[in-house]
């Protein structure tokens, strides 16, 4: 029977006796967090990780526990440099990628932004759909030809995919007002349905992909928040779940976090986690779109996978980008 893992698991309890020599895993993000997380837990069992990012000189210095991880544990890393915001860097960095035709095993698109002010990418996206969704899809989509037969790719979504269904009708709030935790919602909610379109594309040449929410975790993702505005919604969150007879919440710690992302990219089986939305290592239950939940409860709203919504997105996304794939 296989080990279970939950809440409480880190990347280590997930990956402990699993050897990942001879893999290339690309992880966007590796300059803060999870992603530096992400990449020294594999790298240290052997994995050879491309890690990406916006700042190189930022990315050299927080990868220091990474390059030692990998030299303890005969795995290895590299950067590249990747700007999710501005697609000329995203097309860049694939090519780049591609140019060495050497094979991706696994894709982990862990960067991004949260609740920004209203803002816009390069090419004139709103800043969060841009970065969050748009980026990505443009990176994973000219990837997946270096992905061979029983390849991953994972995408970091959010509980707060459940602040907002996409907008396919005034995706950059030009019609709409701006609410910062509404353009986050939009855009988790965008990962978990380009996962659910992407493996429905790819699974019948062995390639899977998953979305997962890593948890509550206090990290460089919060710093456009302000200390009040986080301290009250944790007194929201709290009196919901005392209402609940629930304790109140705990922030995970960063080897927590990252854990889901590690356990559905390396340990889990494809068949049970692609095309679906996971955390705390295991697939989570579907909520219906009207049933009222803490923000802090496991979950996920039927919208986010609903596969029609996911080939719309998929077509509109197309065109916001002027690439087919």
């Amino acid at each position: 029977m296989a080990q279970q893992f939950g809440l409480t698991s880190t990347t280590d309890d997930v990956l402990s006796g699993i050897d990942l020599h001879g893999k290339r895993i690309l992880v966007t993000g590796v300059s803060a967090g999870l992603g530096i997380e992400t990449a020294r837990a594999l790298a240290a069992r052997g994995a050879h990780v491309i890690g990406a990012a916006r700042d190189l000189d930022k990315a050299r210095s927080a990868t220091a526990t990474v390059t030692r991880a990998a030299e303890a544990g005969g795995g290895s890393i590299e950067l590249i440099k990747l700007d999710l915001a501005d697609l000329s860097s995203v097309r860049a960095c694939a090519d780049q990628l591609r140019n060495t035709d050497q094979a991706i095993d696994v894709i982990i698109a862990n960067a991004g932004v949260m609740a920004t002010p209203l803002g816009k990418t390069a090419d004139g996206f709103e800043t969060q759909f841009g970065t969050n969704h748009l980026g990505h899809f443009v990176l994973v989509n000219r990837l997946m030809p270096l992905l061979p037969a029983g390849g991953t790719v994972i995408m970091l979504a959010s509980s707060g995919h459940r602040f907002a269904n996409v907008d396919l009708d005034d995706p950059g709030f030009e019609r709409t007002a701006y609410d910062p935790f509404v353009a986050y919602g939009r855009s988790k909610t965008a990962n978990i349905l380009f996962a659910v379109a992407l493996d429905e594309r790819h699974k019948a040449r062995g390639v899977r992909a998953a979305a997962v929410h890593p948890g509550g975790i206090r990290t460089e993702l919060s710093r456009h928040m302000e200390e009040r505005a986080l301290a009250k919604m944790l007194e929201t969150i709290n009196a919901q779940l005392k209402a609940e007879g629930q304790g109140t919440f705990q922030f995970k710690s960063i080897p927590q976090g990252a854990a889901t992302s590690v356990w559905a990219a390396t340990v889990a089986s494809a068949s049970e986690i692609g095309g679906r939305y996971c955390e705390n290592c295991h697939v989570s239950t579907v909520v219906a779109d009207d049933v009222v939940i803490t923000p802090v409860s496991e979950g996920v709203r039927k919208y986010a996978l609903d596969a029609e919504n996911a080939q719309a997105l998929w077509r509109k996304s197309e065109a916001m980008v002027g690439e087919t794939f």
